[in-house]
């Protein structure tokens, strides 16, 4: 069943045209998904910009932001294997031992023998790592507030619902 296109408003925006123009040219398609595909599209977007802008004005990439956010996210001792960071960061161990590295070199992580397994490795957030983290944290949800300062608090929070059941029905 073909739905009636959005009309634009005065109040309209540029995925409106969009899904106007698409009804227009193909009224047999139901393009009602543009709506809200689009929007959340765009929306990633900003997003990753105010993401990638916070952290660069710390010296971080996101990935860097990332391991370190893992590790602070862990609780003192700030310290996990480099398999737990890897499941916690959703990359394979060769892209986590080229991380720590990378990290370890910048002196925001070190590496420590696991006391629990005498074969085993901790990657241990040092205290300029805590720092940083917590600086390039508080700095995008700074950023975050900004963004959602134009919804009053109960409509992000349904927001939140909704984008909660969308991103359940993928499993995560």
């Amino acid at each position: 069943m073909t739905q009636a296109p959005a009309q634009p408003t005065p109040h309209g925006d540029e995925v409106d045209r969009i899904t106007a123009a698409w009804h227009r040219e193909r009224p047999d398609l139901d393009v009602t998904p543009l709506q809200v595909v689009s929007r959340v599209t765009r929306l990633a977007r900003h997003l990753d910009l105010a993401r990638r802008d916070a952290f660069a004005a710390h010296d971080l990439d996101s990935w860097e932001f990332d391991v370190l956010a893992a590790l602070r996210r862990s609780g003192e001792p700030y310290s996990l294997s480099a398999g737990q960071l890897g499941a916690e960061t959703l990359v394979t161990s060769g892209t986590m031992t080229n991380r720590i590295d990378r990290l370890e070199q910048r002196g925001l992580v070190r590496r420590e023998p696991d006391p629990a397994d005498r074969r085993g490795v901790r990657v241990v957030l040092t205290e300029a790592g805590r720092r940083t983290v917590d600086n390039a944290m508080a700095d995008l949800v700074s950023r975050e507030h900004e963004i959602l300062d134009v919804l009053s608090a109960g409509r992000q929070a349904e927001l939140a619902d909704l984008l909660r059941t969308l991103v359940r029905s993928f499993g995560d």
